[in-house]
């Protein structure tokens, strides 16, 4: 009678653990993000480990076999989505040069003199900046032109400004249009000619789904145009790997550094829980490669005043067969 007693509290409360993860889940087996609030939900699919964990332990409690096998399934799909998503092929032909590659969102330009100590100290040879606005702007001019005299940017106040640094030369280009600045450039690198594109489309809020959908559908398309050429694109994308929308430029045949490495679960937002409880972070700051680079390391870098980790990737340019 007990075990009676506890069956309907129990499948009250499990089911509606079951029915919300389903939902979430549902889409990535679709293979779209939906709308709020499951693009939302998506950037932490592991998270939804513990509902449906929790829903399991009710079901068994209750002896609601139905739930037990529902979990089951729900449980077993999250475990195969969190699986890396991308090509991880290296490239062949010789190597031509080794890169060394920053990319930070310095969050309203509140991580600036953090982010000109650490690329003093790590000496990358491409900075991607986003969230830079006018006095971040200043002082990096200030700071690092010496070191970095060839820089694209696009000019803004608060989250719209974005600069590139490198100490190749750059010829600029027209980037990619945005609510936030996407700039774009063809650096010389040793006489190759690499297309770089700094990323930062709108973040997924309610209200601004279309409008982050229709940004990363932008980069989509320049990375399927860029298929056959050396192409560097890093920067914020608002978006991982169990985004459907972020997948697609997977799909182009861009490849993420951190995959290559490794470390695609690796979080980078919010910066202080992925320090200190990395299983409630997400990964949506990304360095992806075309398939004329191999990487060799892929390291995440704490700096003050920014809710990103920085990503600073080690790749090699190759020669094509």
């Amino acid at each position: 009678m007990t075990r009676q007693r506890f069956r309907r509290p129990g499948i009250w409360c499990a089911a509606p653990l079951f029915a919300g993860v389903s939902v979430v889940v549902g889409c990535r087996v679709a293979d779209t993000d939906g709308i709020t609030p499951v693009p939302q939900l998506l950037a932490f699919l592991p998270w939804l480990l513990a509902p449906a964990a929790l829903g399991l332990g009710i079901a068994l409690l209750a002896r609601w076999w139905t739930g037990v096998v529902w979990a089951v399934v729900v449980i077993g799909l999250l475990a195969w989505f969190m699986e890396p998503y991308g090509k991880s092929s290296e490239p062949g032909g010789r190597a031509v040069a080794s890169l060394r590659v920053l990319s930070s969102n310095v969050e309203f330009g509140q991580a600036t003199d953090s982010l000109v100590a650490t690329v003093r100290r790590e000496r990358p040879d491409l900075v991607f900046i986003q969230e830079c606005e006018y006095t971040c702007d200043a002082a990096l001019k200030q700071a690092l032109d010496a070191d970095y005299p060839h820089r694209q940017a696009v000019e803004g106040g608060g989250s719209a400004g974005s600069v590139l640094l490198s100490r190749f030369p750059l010829e600029g280009t027209e980037g990619i249009p945005g609510t936030m600045g996407m700039p774009g450039a063809v650096a010389d690198v040793r006489g190759r000619a690499v297309r770089l594109q700094l990323a930062h489309p709108m973040p997924p809020l309610p209200g601004q789904v279309d409008v982050w959908r229709r940004e990363l559908g932008a980069l989509r398309d320049f990375a399927a145009g860029r298929a056959k050429s050396p192409t560097i694109m890093a920067g914020d994308f608002n978006a991982s790997q169990d985004h459907a929308a972020f997948r697609r430029i997977l799909d182009t045949g861009l490849r993420d550094a951190a995959r290559l490495t490794g470390a695609d679960r690796t979080p980078t937002w919010p910066a202080r829980t992925a320090r200190t409880t990395p299983a409630l972070g997400t990964q949506i700051d990304h360095v992806l490669v075309s398939a004329d680079f191999a990487a060799r390391e892929t390291r995440f870098l704490d700096l003050v005043g920014t809710d990103h980790r920085a990503l600073l990737v080690e790749i090699t340019l190759h020669q094509r067969g």
